[in-house]
């Protein structure tokens, strides 16, 4: 069996080229993205609890704060 030519590049998922991995630059907007998708279940994750507190009585207090917060921000 051969081995492929191309190979992911571990901080952005691009498939580059083995001869051409040393020189390899990431696009700084293709690691974000290819970070998000390694830390997609992580994130979903985070959603689930956020809502989770969000609906309690003290959750609700806090959003109702950061709400009266930006609100103040944006009007100075």
């Amino acid at each position: 069996m051969f081995p492929s030519r191309y190979m992911p590049c571990p901080s952005c998922g691009e498939s580059v080229e083995r001869v051409e991995a040393e020189t390899h630059a990431c696009d700084p907007e293709r690691v974000v993205s290819h970070r998000m998708f390694i830390l997609r279940e992580e994130v979903a994750a985070f959603e689930r609890q956020f809502q989770e507190f969000a609906d309690t009585r003290e959750g609700r207090f806090e959003v109702w704060v950061a709400s009266r917060q930006v609100r103040s921000s944006r009007q100075a």
